[in-house]
């Protein structure tokens, strides 16, 4: 596995694969991870230290896939950012419109405006939808309130699908800045069908799940999809009926394992 994604290209293919992925390795996620996938390791060795310990670089894998997760949204290759569980993940455009579909929102770029946002909320997604796709090194300079409160909004907004991230914005000091979009505007061509059925979307999502980590529960799937344990179970349950999975009794807890 070490070594076979070479490029920007063959990192989004293997996003388009697995549909659903993780950047780097995660417990609370059974997911794939773009690291993993890279370089055939769980353990992520992220830092070029001095003999003193003091940071000097990026390792050069960890580089690669930090670059990447900018320059994939950036280019439309997969739709990037901290959509899953809140960690920074990957969808790959041809499942958007399932993972839309459960937010119960049309798939406008102002469909925000149905949601019960918090004031923080609302005027960060305003301010994107009006002046987007915008670096959250910028947002505090839009929107009326701390920085620390527009940071977690963003955040918020990510985890709910309302914003997505779009690239990035070098400065001259510091860290480069995330640059955000309103996410069904960014991905407009993606969504621009009729959105599937949440109960058809969720047992899509789930059999995704289950194809790559062979094995779940329904606590697993909701960590990585949101909804309830009974959503996911059911959803589960219909991968049975389908002859995708089958499902069986461990410690108290039912798990769902691929028939593949």
């Amino acid at each position: 596995m070490a070594g076979r994604i070479r490029s920007i290209r063959g990192a989004a293919a293997w996003v388009d694969r697995v549909g659903l992925a993780v950047l780097y390795p995660n417990d609370d996620l059974v997911l794939p991870s773009l690291w993993e996938a890279l370089t055939g390791r769980q353990d992520v060795d992220w830092a070029v230290r001095e003999d003193g310990g003091r940071f000097v670089d990026f390792t050069p894998d960890f580089a690669r896939v930090w670059r990447w997760k900018d320059d994939l949204p950036e280019q439309r290759l997969v739709c990037a950012g901290k959509h899953l569980g809140g960690r920074a993940s990957l969808v790959s455009l041809k499942l958007l419109p399932a993972l839309y579909s459960l937010t119960g929102r049309r798939g406008k770029p102002e469909d925000f405006r149905d949601e019960e946002l918090s004031p923080v909320e609302l005027d960060v997604a305003e301010a994107v939808l009006a002046n987007g796709p915008v670096s959250t090194a910028d947002l505090p300079e839009l929107v009326a309130h701390e920085r620390k409160r527009i940071s977690a909004a963003t955040d918020r907004l990510q985890r709910r699908l309302v914003l997505t991230a779009a690239g990035r914005q070098e400065r001259d000091r510091g860290w480069p800045a995330v640059v955000l979009d309103v996410l069904p505007r960014r991905y407009r061509q993606a969504l621009r069908r009729r959105l599937p059925k949440p109960d058809d979307a969720r047992s899509e999502l789930a059999a995704t799940v289950l194809r790559s980590a062979s094995e779940v529960s329904a606590a697993d799937l909701t960590a990585v999809i949101g909804g309830t344990r009974r959503e996911a179970a059911s959803a589960l349950d219909r991968l049975v009926e389908k002859g995708l999975a089958h499902a069986r009794e461990a410690d108290g807890y039912v798990l769902w394992i691929s028939a593949a």
